[in-house]
């Protein structure tokens, strides 16, 4: 009963507008302005379809703050790049679901696809390779979002040295858990953000997936029960691209 009670508890939780949106990103530790290079929505709500396009850098259920960012953000290749959510565009002091509702718990993951160029709204067709995850840490059950909120609304990870320069989409994303006993009941928040990585050395290549197709409603990272002590978690995608 106390199980069904959190359960139920999380998906009240989950009705509310207690949601995110990635709208910054620094290079370096430079910061490299609000919204600039990224596709962010005026709407802070999630995708629950992972076969939807909308899975790709969202804006279509949840239209595109407007004018989008024109900008393509220059990324050394190897650089460390750090991702700022917060709840609402706009955001005001104070909010008890920022950057986050500390009932989302899940994942963040972190995927960049080759693209001709970054300011192209035509998504769709572009083959992705995951550079960061986070997700659960077995010891403690703490989760990429507690780890999120304890360093307000930041995720700092580094961009691969050994790939191709050029322009790039950076999709990144958090999967709320809180109601995923069935699906579709966990929610995906991303956003793409407009980069050029340069120094590249071009030593590999990644393995690529698509979107949508990377990940399915039946997966186990995304069909879990979370209110219970968990031995492991398996992040959905692939397997983390290294150089």
């Amino acid at each position: 009963m106390k199980t069904a009670s959190l359960a139920t508890a999380a998906l009240l939780a989950g009705s509310a507008s207690a949601h995110t949106i990635f709208q910054k990103l620094y290079v370096n530790g430079v910061d490299q302005g609000e919204l600039t290079g990224i596709r962010a929505p005026d709407y802070d709500g999630p995708i629950t379809d992972v076969t939807s396009n909308d899975i790709i850098c969202n804006g279509g259920i949840n239209p595109y703050h407007q004018p989008v960012s024109s900008a393509v953000i220059d990324v050394p290749a190897g650089a460390t790049v750090t991702a700022e959510w917060h709840h609402t565009l706009d955001q005001q002091p104070n909010d008890p679901a920022d950057p986050i509702d500390a009932s989302h718990k899940g994942p963040i993951i972190s995927y960049l696809a080759k693209v001709q160029d970054a300011t192209d709204m035509d998504v769709t067709g572009l083959q992705w390779f995951k550079i960061y995850e986070d997700g659960l840490t077995v010891s403690d059950q703490t989760w990429a979002v507690d780890r999120l909120i304890a360093n307000k609304g930041k995720v700092t990870f580094q961009i691969p040295s050994c790939i191709e320069s050029g322009q790039y989409l950076l999709r990144h994303e958090i999967i709320a858990l809180h109601a995923a006993s069935s699906y579709p009941g966990a929610q995906f928040y991303m956003e793409c953000a407009q980069i050029n990585i340069t120094g590249g050395s071009s030593s590999k290549s990644p393995a690529t997936v698509p979107f949508p197709g990377a990940y399915h409603g039946t997966d186990p990272g995304i069909k879990i029960n979370i209110y219970q002590t968990l031995n492991n978690y398996t992040i959905p995608g692939p397997e983390v691209f290294s150089c």
